[in-house]
């Protein structure tokens, strides 16, 4: 296995930019694949090509160095075509989940002021409208239209001209506004360079060691920035190969898995628990991965004894700065951590620094908790359009996460609570992440979230609304009976309530604020106070 530093000195040296980084892989890899979509295989020679033609494409219809063009479909070829093109001319991508409402895409369409749309079939019907209400109306094209459709994604491709593109873009420049689901309101634009997303690439490679041989399978969507920043930049800075799959099924993993023959894959807490509590006839035993990055504390033994994966691992980052912390490659870990600060391949590029401070900005010692507050090489170039957002989010070049977190002794993080996830109770800070983690080692247990409720007495009471495992006896009672026996009694929740599912963003992370929202929660809960 070759070391991170001596992957990425396989290829030439580049520039930064997307389109020069991709050109100093292809000179070695030519025709090896590069893209797997189903049955369809693009080399990186053909890659190349299409990416070209493309950016013609683009250009033809106004496209310039800072213009804005939205995507809005499940992971496609489409995805990194179009990511590719725009950067060649400088301009930005957009993409939104398909899966948002009239009123979400709406605003992300309007606020980003793009110039084009291209979308999947299947929202033609919400974006269309929204397209036609806009000051001035985008051009459209479409990601699975037949060639000959006037309005056809690949169309476009084969209609392009071969002129030498007289534009390229510059490594600083804005590649990518990736807008956050924010817990109130709407979402902010995080702005990311084409350098910040090769960067992330390059310590991809470290984190996970990849190889030039490795097949990198993306099941989480192209609008977050754990797929764009970690899968498709590792796949792009190791010079290895991405087998991309529409969206996250349960049923279909393994079967994808191990007929695409991928070896790494990238996944969230919430994907290893759903795996994990999965009939294991859809388990297929002759896989080939190796790494699974995401897997955390509860769902690591299944992972290692059931599916026999070994390299486990799991870090810390965030839209606006990703790949902060990670578990040590075959080194020490702490299980339930977010690892220690990560490296770049190269040793002699600096990586980044962090610091745990109290309500007024002062470091605390290790073991204390505090606001994790961060300086990183990857960090955002600021919130689209909002400067006080932006402005508000640093103290001088310090990113503050708004995560409260412990630091070891030996360098180790651990993340205890959003700032604005802590359940003030009685006068005391609960972290609902702590309650959470103990609620989840129940065995019966699929998953489970803790949010604060009014209450009587004025603060904050805690609710926990849980899944049970199919076929498990689970109770109310013994829930809060298993709650007492592990935690102190002032974090011991209040109210229990079993539910079938709980609500999941789009990147299958607990949808907290759509708890707090339905008044059924509440009203189906075992009240312990009151017996």
């Amino acid at each position: 296995m070759q070391s991170p530093f001596d992957v990425l000195n396989n290829y030439p040296q580049h520039d930064g930019t997307l389109h020069g980084v991709f050109q100093s892989r292809c000179a070695v890899k030519g025709d090896a694949p590069f893209l797997v979509q189903g049955q369809t295989t693009l080399g990186w020679t053909q890659f190349a090509q299409r990416t070209e033609r493309l950016a013609q494409a683009f250009a033809a219809r106004g496209i310039t160095h800072g213009s804005r063009v939205a995507i809005i479909a499940r992971n496609d070829a489409a995805h990194v075509l179009t990511l590719f093109a725009l950067a060649r001319l400088g301009a930005i991508m957009v993409p939104s989940n398909p899966d948002f409402g009239d009123r979400e895409l709406r605003y992300v369409l309007k606020h980003a002021d793009v110039q084009g749309v291209i979308a999947e079939q299947g929202v033609l019907d919400t974006v269309r409208p929204i397209m036609q209400a806009l000051d001035v109306v985008p051009w459209l094209l479409v990601t699975d239209a037949e060639p000959s459709d006037r309005e056809s994604f690949q169309g476009a491709i084969d209609a392009a001209s071969h002129h030498p593109l007289a534009s390229r873009g510059q490594a600083s420049d804005t590649c990518i506004i990736i807008y956050t689901s924010g817990t109130t309101g709407f979402p902010k634009g995080v702005m990311h360079s084409q350098r910040n997303l090769v960067t992330a690439g390059e310590a991809n490679v470290a984190r996970l060691h990849l190889q030039p041989e490795d097949r990198i399978l993306i099941i989480l969507p192209f609008f977050h920035v754990n797929a764009i920043f970690y899968s498709l930049g590792g796949t792009l800075a190791a010079g290895a190969c991405m087998i991309l799959v529409k969206r996250f099924s349960a049923s279909t993993f393994w079967q994808d898995a191990a007929d695409q023959g991928a070896t790494v894959v990238n996944v969230i807490d919430a994907i290893g628990t759903i795996l994990c509590a999965r009939d294991r006839s859809e388990y297929r035993s002759d896989h080939r991965l190796r790494i699974a990055y995401g897997v955390r504390r509860a769902a690591a033994p299944t992972f290692r004894k059931d599916f026999r994966i070994n390299q486990l691992y799991s870090g810390f980052g965030m839209s606006e700065i990703p790949g902060v912390t990670c578990n040590p490659y075959a080194g020490a870990d702490k299980p339930g951590s977010m690892g220690k600060i990560g490296v770049h391949p190269d040793p002699a590029r600096p990586w980044a620094q962090c610091r745990v401070v109290d309500d007024n900005g002062l470091d605390v010692d290790d073991d204390v908790p505090g606001e994790l507050w961060v300086r990183h090489p990857i960090v955002m170039q600021g919130y689209f359009r909002d400067p006080e957002q932006t402005a508000s989010s640093f103290e001088g070049d310090w990113f503050k996460t708004g995560d409260i977190v412990r630091r070891d002794m030996d360098g180790f993080f651990f993340h205890l609570s959003r700032k604005k996830d802590l359940i003030r109770r009685r006068g005391e800070n609960i972290s609902a992440v702590e309650l959470e983690t103990v609620i989840g080692e129940h065995p019966g247990v699929v998953e489970c979230a803790a949010i604060a409720v009014p209450s009587e007495l004025g603060e904050d009471d805690i609710l926990v609304a849980v899944v049970a495992k199919p076929g498990e006896a689970v109770t109310e009672a013994a829930i809060a009976q298993w709650c007492r026996e592990r935690l102190a009694a002032i974090k011991v929740p209040r109210y229990v309530a079993l539910l079938e599912e709980l609500p999941h963003t789009p990147t299958h992370k607990i949808a907290k604020a759509a708890l707090r929202a339905n008044p059924e929660v509440l009203n189906k809960a075992v009240d312990f106070q009151r017996g």
